[in-house]
Parts: C-alpha cells; sequence; structure tokens
C-alpha cells in the first residue's frame, strides 16, 4: 500500500481532567481525510474512544496519535509483575490508575514516588537519579538544548522544554494524570483491533488494515513557541500558511479554532506534522528492544527509519 492511500489521521491533544465539562473543552482532535482538515472538540474521553473506534470501521487506514505517555519506566511495570504494556493498562483500567491519582488513600498508603502538589518530587527522583523516574523515550525527547549541543535542529525543537516524568501528576507541566486516565482508552482501542505501535508493528499495508496507535508529544510537532498567547498562535499559523504547502489549504473557520484555543492549536498542527511525514507510519515495525517494548518510544519525524 502506498502512503498516499492512508484514509485517515487524528492528532488528539488530551486531557486528564476529571470532569465532563473540562473533557469536552479541552480534548481537540485534528482530523486529515483525504486532503480535508476539520477540528473537532465537545467529546469525553469515552465518547472520542468510542468515535475513534467508529471511525477505523470505516476507513481502516487510519493513524491515530495520542498526546500522552503510554507507558511508565520499564522497572516500575517489572514491579507490578506486568511482562506486556496491555497488562500494565488491564490494571490500570481496574481500578489501580485512579488509586495512584488519589492524593490520600484510605485503603492503602499513597505511593509517594507520584508527585504533584501538595506533594513534592520524592527524594528517589530528584538529582542524579532523576532518569529513574522517566522512560527512555521521555530523556530522548524532552531534554533542554544544553543536552542537544550535537544537533541544533533537534534543540531549537525543544528549547525550553525540560523532563517531564509520567510519575507527575499535578503541576505545571505534569503528564501523568492524563496518561493514566488515557491507558483504559488505550486498551479498549487495543482490543478493538488498532495496532500500537511500537509494542507492535504497523498493519496499514496488510490485505486486511488495521488502524495504527501511536503516542505524540504536541512540543515536537509545534517546535518553539509560546502556545498559550493568542497572537503568537495567530503569528504561526499566518507564517505556516504563506510558507508552507501543507498549511496552505486550511480554511479559516479551522485556523479561527487553532488561534482561539491552545488546545486545538496543538491538535492541528500535530495533525499536519503528521500528514507531512505520513509516508513513515506504513513501514514501522515493532521494537525488539526489550526495554522498550514495556515503555513504548514517542513517535516523530524519523524515528521509524
Amino acid at each position: 500500500m502506498a502512503a498516499g492511500n492512508l484514509e485517515r489521521i487524528v492528532a488528539v491533544d488530551w486531557s486528564g481532567r476529571v470532569d465532563a465539562a473540562g473533557q469536552r473543552r479541552h480534548i481537540w482532535a485534528g482530523v486529515w481525510t483525504a486532503g480535508k482538515v476539520t477540528l473537532e472538540a465537545g467529546r469525553t474521553r469515552g465518547e472520542l474512544t468510542d468515535w475513534l473506534i467508529a471511525m477505523a470501521r470505516e476507513t481502516p487506514r487510519m493513524v491515530v496519535s495520542l498526546d500522552c505517555c503510554f507507558s511508565f519506566p520499564a522497572w516500575f511495570l517489572a514491579e507490578h509483575d506486568c511482562a506486556t504494556v496491555f497488562e500494565f493498562w488491564r490494571k490500570v483500567a481496574e481500578g489501580q490508575g485512579e488509586r495512584w491519582l488519589a492524593r490520600e488513600c484510605e485503603e492503602v498508603a499513597r505511593d509517594v514516588r507520584f508527585w504533584g502538589a501538595p506533594h513534592k518530587r520524592p527524594e528517589e527522583f530528584c538529582g542524579e537519579n532523576l532518569h529513574r523516574s522517566m522512560r527512555f523515550t521521555d530523556m530522548d525527547n524532552k531534554i533542554t538544548p544544553k543536552m542537544l549541543a550535537g544537533d541544533p535542529e533537534r534543540a531549537a525543537k525543544v528549547r525550553g522544554i525540560t523532563p517531564k516524568s509520567p510519575f507527575q501528576i499535578g503541576g505545571s507541566g505534569s503528564v501523568g494524570t492524563g496518561s493514566l486516565r488515557a491507558m483504559p482508552s488505550l486498551l479498549k482501542l487495543h482490543e478493538a483491533g488498532f495496532c500500537v505501535w511500537p509494542f507492535e508493528p504497523s498493519h496499514l499495508n496488510a490485505n486486511k488494515p488495521q488502524p495504527l496507535l501511536v503516542e505524540m508529544y504536541t512540543r515536537l510537532m509545534t517546535g518553539a513557541v509560546k502556545k498559550s498567547n493568542a497572537e503568537a498562535r495567530k503569528a504561526y499559523l499566518a507564517a505556516r500558511k504563506k510558507t508552507d504547502a501543507v498549511y496552505a489549504g486550511l480554511s479559516r473557520g479551522v485556523v479561527a479554532k487553532a488561534r482561539g484555543s491552545e488546545d486545538a492549536f496543538d491538535a492541528l498542527v500535530s495533525c499536519l506534522e503528521m500528514v507531512r511525514w505520513k509516508d513513515e507510519f506504513v513501514g514501522l515495525k515493532a521494537t525488539k528492544d526489550e526495554v522498550l517494548r514495556l515503555e513504548g518510544i514517542t513517535w516523530r519525524a524519523g524515528i521509524g527509519v
């Protein structure tokens, strides 16, 4: 199958908010369907999951990205006797995830390795032990420019980003809450027939194609831009429409949505970057690395080549 035969690409800017209203406001999906781009919101996590499954039945040659961590460090999965990420997702979905998210637990003692206001980062994850709180892919993608001296292009993309851990469940830049609340949806999507990279290879080019699910990090897609500033979003999109063919055909309505919401902006830019590199999704192979088979990999252009 040629990459041009991809039927749909969806980039989801995820949210770990507990309230349905907050989910409907902050979960956005950028959708590319045979050259047409739309931006959608208004769904809860459960509703969005069902929507993706329904679309995959119509267009199985579909790639979906979610902005969250698909797993935790390999040592943490081993500690919970999970031989695969799918076993870990099931444990999270059966209630363990919400127990970890609880600031205070009555039934069992709070796992102090999960931090965020009012709890500080535990000592065992500080200083030279910072790496233990993160997966290999987190250290690879979410590091400061001084650690990327040999690759100025990548350094520019991640300027100002510091490492983020899935154990962080509160405070600025926390990813743990959304990730834990994504795992029941990831499990449901997998059980509905989605292949999940890098734990499984792409089957987009099979005789009976299956939709593909990948982990995405929006900052790697947008590059250096003050996304929370409406004027900065406006300037970014205006410049791209003038100089970038991938953005040239965007409708005024789609651009207006992206200008008006940081979440919509993230979803749109992520979707278009996936469109730019759509040739790569067909050839993605399952990782053979034992650690990455548990931890996963954040997708970015060129990583599967």
